[in-house]
Order: C-alpha cells, then structure tokens, then sequence
C-alpha cells in the first residue's frame, strides 16, 4: 500500500521495460582502478537510468584511496553501477559497473558471479593499477577486453605498445575509447561481445 492508501505498486517506466522481442540477456562486468570511467561508461551507454551507488568523497579517504589524476572529483561509486543495453532485437547486456578503490574490492567477486565477461577500462596514467584488476578476472574464470580511456591530459601510446607494457597475450582485445561516448562505449562492449562469440566457436572445435 502506497502513502495515498492504494494497494497499486507502480510498475515500471515505459522507457525501462524489457523490449518483448528480447530472447536472451548476458550480464557484463565494467571493471578498473578508481577514476576511470566506469560509471560515466554505465552512464554514457544505458538505454535505461542507470542506477549508481555513488557516495561523497569525505576526509576519511584520505591516505587510502589513490585518486591520483581524479584530483577533481567529489564521488565514487560504494557498491555499483547498473545499467541496460539491447545490442540486438533479441540481446540484451546488463552492466554493472564495479567499485574502483581498493578497501570495496571485496564487492568484486559477487559481481563478477554469472558475468559472461568483463571490460577492463584502463588509464595510462595509472597502468600498474590494471595488473591486480585484470588478475582477479583470470582468477574468477571471466573473460575480458581492454578498453584505454582517453583522458585529455593521459599520455598517449600505441596500442601495440600498451599491449606489451600490460603483458596481454596476442589473443585478448585491446581498444581505445572515449567512455563519455555512447557511441564509443557501445563499440567496446560489442568487441567484448565479438571476442566472447571467437572463444564459444573455438571451444565448439575442441
């Protein structure tokens, strides 16, 4: 019963219904250090609001949390980030975005449950922050790409380069992308998609 006595729940919005052709749905994890774009990738490439769990930064952070190159920015994602996407008339993504400091690490195995896949946004100015991100897939059995955020002051490499510098075999995707896109965001999220089909056809032949 609401507040007006009506025993009427409120469904939900038009624009956030399932589209009935929808026939399959695939969770997908965004994952990478804190500041990276994950929430403006959820944010940028939902057809529904995203939801956010993002709370003030307060004093208590720090010490602890390595916002270096965020120095601007007043909130953080506590719990996750989530989002909706129909790549197809019959496929749907559901996103959820991670929590980049480390002491909420501990939310990631959770999220990464039943995922799919996963795309590992990376920030150059931070590479070294991607080896723990990108070792916990591996450990949790996730799939994933490398998407490499292009802030306007990071510096700028060739991916081949990048590759090389994140040791990433020959195999896994890298890409590079504006998060703040739409566009931009659907494109890695349909590589991850391209890489996941490659990886089903393969394990169909052994």
């Amino acid at each position: 019963m609401d507040f007006n006595g009506s025993d009427t729940i409120p469904g939900p919005r038009t624009e956030d219904r399932l589209p009935h052709t929808t026939t399959a749905a695939a969770k997908i994890v965004i994952v990478g250090g804190f500041g990276v774009g994950k929430t403006t990738m959820v944010g940028s490439v939902s057809e529904i609001r995203p939801l956010t769990t993002e709370e003030t930064m307060t004093q208590a952070g720090i010490g602890v949390d390595d916002n270096y190159g965020s120095d601007t920015k007043t909130a953080t994602t506590v719990a996750m980030d989530f989002g909706r996407i129909r790549i197809t008339e019959q496929v749907v993504l559901y996103l959820f975005g991670t929590p980049g400091q480390e002491r909420f690490w501990f939310l990631w195995n959770g999220l990464f449950e039943g995922a799919l896949g996963a795309v590992v946004l990376v920030d150059t100015r931070r590479l070294e922050v991607s080896f723990e991100v990108m070792g916990r897939l591996e450990e949790g059995g996730v799939p994933f790409v490398v998407a490499v955020n292009t802030f306007p002051d990071g510096p700028r490499y060739p991916l081949d380069d990048l590759r090389g510098a994140l040791d990433l075999p020959p195999e896994i995707p890298i890409v590079e992308c504006d998060v703040r896109r739409r566009a931009s965001s659907r494109d890695v999220l349909m590589t991850l998609m391209r890489f996941l089909h490659s990886l089903a056809l393969t394990r169909s032949l052994t």
